[in-house]
């Protein structure tokens, strides 16, 4: 027993050692190199750059002692994203790609053997693997994705075509998806992951995209005609599709390891400038209307480190996550609101200089924006918690939304705060655009509960206090919007009678 303590106790401060190390490295590079702004303003990354920042081993806190990292502990993971987004935060998801979207997916499903041989050259070689789901014609939709697969040569031949895949022409490896092309022709439902080593010819970038942010990372369309052995397909314990649920909702919960280091460089940097920018004989932070403003950026601190206390004790790897839609979608479109929302404030806070493309607070607003959209448009997700929600008020026999959130355990602890809103019955024949209005709310009230758990801890009071203030007033307005937001229709055409000019009296 005594060897075990010692040996988690010399794993720990190895992490601490490393985590200490990187965050050192990582200023350096992005703040005292000459590389910092061309980091920001031009494409991909320098080599020498790269060089430094992966000989800290930073994928390592992804892969298991077994095969020569930390452990994969999520904590740790959700760290050091932390620590990489605090500097950059395509860097941050350049780490989340590798991470969560190829190491954590191949550690719990690859073949034994073929995961050791892979992650050896991510310990030792510094490698790096993405995932290819979207195509062109097939972005949200991806359960129809037409690239496909049939057996040939003790393996399977893949072909297709996808786009917007991080790390695009860089990674090593890659997690492709097909479906079984069958005898007739047509393709089966559930969908297959298969690794492809970069080293093998079959998968061609076709173009490059010039992505409107996250200038270090390369995205484009890659043409697929690959030939994968058999023992580099994934194993999955039932379906491909629960598979492929559980892998994102795993990604999903770890978004705020991204937005951590994000939301707090904007918390400091923006009080930092609200202190020392005078403007009338006062500092900025005199004005009531800029405390507004940074209330809400450290209430979005606040709620991420919520977020990550959650899912650094519900996402281990060894847990099944295809279930936990709502919580992965409520945090994954949450905490990127929050980023977006953080990123506008800043922008005004700082004025004129933020729209500078090397500035924080511009670069954050193109940066961040991506995050609301890719791995589920954070509509759709929206859309999805409210009909996750009102399955379960169905089969619970319940039409109050304020008696199903006091019995459910994401929002017990939240729903006293919002009563006086909630206690309403809930239609549940809503339509699209209010399912989506209603799942942000749900999503805030889920996000909520965690702040009021984090706070019971021992969180910072003042912290907590003002978030649940912010929350409760944006959970109340959200709720009123569902109430009376109309069923307004697109004109089909503004031709007729649609040009102001000649409206004007002479």
């Amino acid at each position: 027993m005594q060897l075990d303590q010692s040996s988690t106790t010399n794993r720990h401060q190895l992490y601490a050692d490393f985590i200490t190390h990187y965050r050192t490295v990582l200023n350096k590079l992005f703040r005292e190199s000459q590389n910092h702004r061309n980091v920001s303003v031009k494409r991909g990354i320098p080599p020498m750059m790269m060089r430094d920042i992966m000989q800290c081993h930073p994928l390592n806190v992804f892969i298991s002692e077994e095969h020569g990292g930390f452990g994969g502990e999520v904590r740790e993971c959700l760290s050091m994203l932390e620590a990489s987004s605090y500097e950059s935060l395509p860097l941050s998801l350049m780490m989340g790609i590798n991470g969560a979207l190829f190491i954590q997916p191949v550690t719990r499903y690859a073949h034994t053997n073929v995961a050791a041989t892979v992650m050896e050259r991510f310990t030792n070689e510094h490698a790096m693997g993405g995932l290819m789901i979207t195509e062109p014609g097939y972005g949200s939709d991806a359960l129809h994705m037409q690239t496909c697969f049939q057996n040939e040569n003790n393996g399977y031949r893949i072909k297709g075509t996808k786009h917007w895949g991080g790390l695009t022409g860089w990674a090593d490896y890659w997690l492709l998806t097909a479906r079984r092309q069958k005898a007739d022709g047509t393709l089966a439902r559930d969908i297959d992951f298969f690794i492809h080593d970069s080293r093998n010819p079959g998968v061609e970038v076709e173009e490059y995209f010039d992505n409107l942010g996250l200038y270090m990372l390369p995205y484009g369309r890659n043409k697929i005609n690959a030939h994968v052995p058999g023992s580099f397909r994934l194993q999955p314990p039932s379906t491909g599709i629960k598979m492929m649920l559980d892998m994102l909702h795993r990604s999903r919960l770890q978004f705020p390891g991204m937005a951590m280091g994000f939301l707090r460089r904007i918390m400091d940097d923006s009080l930092e400038h609200v202190k020392t920018r005078n403007v009338g004989g006062k500092s900025l932070l005199h004005y009531d209307q800029v405390k507004e403003r940074i209330v809400r950026i450290q209430s979005w601190f606040t709620s991420c480190s919520a977020m990550c206390n959650y899912t650094s004790e519900h996402a281990a790897i060894t847990k099944d996550l295809s279930l936990e839609d709502v919580p992965a979608n409520s945090i994954k479109s949450v905490v990127t609101d929050m980023m977006q929302d953080a990123s506008q404030s800043f922008l005004q806070l700082v004025g004129a200089n933020g729209y500078r493309m090397d500035h924080m607070a511009g670069r954050g607003i193109i940066d961040s924006r991506p995050f609301q959209i890719f791995e589920g448009s954070n509509d759709i997700l929206y859309q999805q918690i409210t009909e996750s929600v009102l399955k379960k008020m169905r089969k619970a026999g319940l039409t109050s939304l304020y008696d199903y959130l006091k019995s459910y355990e994401l929002t017990s602890k939240a729903s006293e705060y919002i009563k006086k809103y909630a206690d309403v019955t809930i239609d549940q024949s809503l339509s699209q655009r209010k399912q989506v209005i209603l799942g942000k709310m749900l999503g805030y009230t889920v996000s909520m509960n965690m702040v009021i758990q984090l706070g019971e801890r021992g969180f910072n009071s003042h912290l907590i206090h003002n978030t649940l203030e912010i929350l409760t007033t944006d959970i109340g307005n959200l709720l009123e919007a569902v109430h009376h937001t109309g069923e307004t229709i697109p004109a089909e055409s503004i031709d007729q009678d649609g040009d102001w000019f000649g409206f004007v009296k002479a």
